[in-house]
């Protein structure tokens, strides 16, 4: 247990430790001597874009939440309690949109919602009320980071965690109401919702720890127009200052700790404070007829699946094969030249291979590590278990940039991990560790649901711990592993702000290579969209890969040898 802890606090709450302390550290240089002082610090409330940062923070976190969460609310309603067509079908497009990277959805919107060049704005054009020079939408703005923010994951991912919830919620109560004379609007709003308060607490403490989360789409809008949040204004001081301000961002990172230390205290009130049963013995579903209502909220959402799934895709791929995306007036409109650029480029082809390796790497070690540390926790009674569970929380809800810039210090500052940066090995070990909490928490549900007694007929017959662990709990795991998989190598795939401060030239994933050609100083705007779709189809790809293996390797049998 001594040695997990050590191991683990050295990787997830050592960077933290760090940031706090190097937020003193006044040495010019990460690697200097060290410093101390409060310039730092003074620098951080003195300078105004630094505190505006974090406001337009929580700017965009609060649009978000006004609009996502009611919407997100409202949808899981429709889908698991009125009587609506293709339900369940439409829960599964959520869970599409959910998976799609959010570079993927973001570039998708560029091409379509660009002032001068966007698809769609160059439709409206043709419109005889419309005679400005751009066109109406303009996605690099506030409300085009909060509505890509909608589209990506803010609604989906609220969608597919309440509906299996609304779902469960026993009828009774609802048909008294009716009963009684209430309509389905008073019933909702009376009974239904407030039965389903602790689920939605719930997912609204989950969103509330993501708060801090947000880079790629304020990297991609916000910095053309000069809008920071919190996480482009440390990567902008970091990355593209010269010479890097590594103390100023370590500063404004630890005043982000600090609000994220606050809102975990919240979070904890928040889903402790209500207690409701949904599911009893006398459990009964039940759905509602609302008519023309749910004919208007059916193509509502088959609407807003559109705009969410196919409206980026298409733009991505129509995009990729224009000469210039969104000019129809060249001699030439549509060339392959872009995907000719992109396979002969050396650097696409590392960023390929890179990513690759992390995805398949986490797919494979991170689920069977976290399920050793979950039967720690759960199986056995060796002393700091509960600070081992405490630990893994607490780097949790620690966001994923601000765990890069830790680490970054880390690998750094110490000498005898200085060699290691410039490889794949601390990215590796980032893209492995971000798994963390899912991990670990799926597979304690699977070890508290199962009883002992095949273990313990394992060590009857003789088995060891080794013997016993692969030959019991790993086909009783399986399932779960090729899930946790599955979402480590999506999560893998796809990630950026965790691993951008970590990257260099010779390890960037196409994640990042997409951000880079995508930046207005680069501006290959069409290269990205190429590489945004490639993410999608390796997502896809192991997604499937993931499928195939749960078909042949899923726990069939009804015995298990020893």
């Amino acid at each position: 247990m001594a040695a997990i802890l050590i191991v683990l606090g050295s990787y997830l709450i050592y960077p933290i430790v760090l940031l706090g302390l190097n937020s003193f550290n006044v040495a010019p240089r990460i690697i200097d001597p060290a410093e101390y002082g409060l310039d730092n610090w003074i620098e951080a409330f003195e300078r105004p874009e630094l505190l505006a940062a974090l406001g337009n923070t929580f700017l965009i976190f609060g649009w978000v939440t006004i609009i996502g969460m009611p919407l997100g609310v409202l949808i899981a309603w429709a889908l698991a309690r009125v009587r609506m067509p293709f339900s369940h079908g439409l829960e599964f497009c959520f869970w599409i949109a959910f998976m799609m990277p959010t570079i993927s959805v973001t570039m998708g919107w560029i091409f379509l919602a660009d002032p001068t060049l966007g698809l769609l704005n160059r439709a409206l054009q043709k419109l005889p009320f419309i005679t400005s020079r751009d066109g109406p939408l303009d996605i690099f703005s506030v409300s085009g980071i909060i509505w890509v923010h909608l589209m990506a994951r803010s609604i989906a991912d609220k969608v597919i965690l309440l509906t299996p919830a609304f779902r469960n919620m026993d009828a009774a109560m609802e048909e008294a109401a009716r009963v009684s004379g209430g309509s389905n609007l008073r019933t909702m709003l009376r009974v239904t919702l407030p039965v389903m308060t602790p689920p939605i607490i719930v997912v609204f403490a989950l969103h509330l720890t993501r708060a801090f989360d947000g880079f790629e789409i304020e990297q991609l809008l916000g910095t053309p127009i000069g809008f920071f949040v919190y996480s482009t204004q440390i990567f902008a001081m970091i990355r593209e200052t010269s010479p890097p301000e590594y103390g100023a961002a370590t500063a404004l990172a630890s005043v982000t700790l600090l609000i994220v230390a606050l809102i975990v205290p919240l979070q904890r009130w928040l889903t402790q404070r209500h207690n409701y049963s949904v599911v009893t013995g006398s459990y009964r579903p039940g759905l509602v007829n609302l008519g023309t209502a749910g004919k208007v909220i059916f193509a509502g959402i088959v609407v807003l699946l559109l705009l969410m799934v196919l409206a980026p895709l298409i733009s991505l791929v129509l995009g990729s094969i224009m000469y210039r995306a969104g000019i129809f007036s060249l001699n030439i409109i549509f060339s392959l030249k872009h995907w000719d650029f992109i396979l002969a480029e050396d650097l696409f082809w590392g960023a390929f291979e890179n990513t690759l390796l992390l995805a398949t790497t986490t797919a494979i070690i991170s689920p069977f590590l976290f399920a050793i540390i979950a039967y720690v926790l759960v199986r056995t009674k060796l002393p700091g278990r509960a600070l081992l569970d405490a630990m893994i929380w607490t780097a949790a809800v620690v966001p994923g940039l601000l765990a890069g810039l830790g680490l970054l210090w880390m690998f750094l500052g110490t000498p005898f991990l200085v060699p290691l940066y410039g490889t794949l090995w601390p990215l590796i070990i980032v893209v492995i560790l971000a798994g963390k909490t899912t991990g670990t928490q799926l597979s304690k549900s699977v070890f508290l649901q199962i009883g002992a007694d095949m273990e313990e007929a394992a060590r009857v017959s003789g088995a060891g711990f080794v013997r016993t662990f692969f030959k019991i709990w790993i086909p009783l795991l399986l399932p779960t592993l090729i899930l946790l998989g599955t979402l480590n190598f999506i999560g893998a795939a796809t990630t950026t702000s965790s691993i951008i401060l970590l990257a260099t030239r010779g390890t960037y994933t196409l994640s990042i290579l997409a951000l880079e050609y995508a930046s207005p100083g680069v501006n290959l705007k069409e290269e990205a969209g190429i590489i945004s779709l490639i993410i999608m189809a390796v997502t896809i790809f192991g997604a499937l890969v993931a499928r195939l293996l749960a078909r042949r390797l899923g726990l069939q049998r009804s015995s298990l040898r020893i």
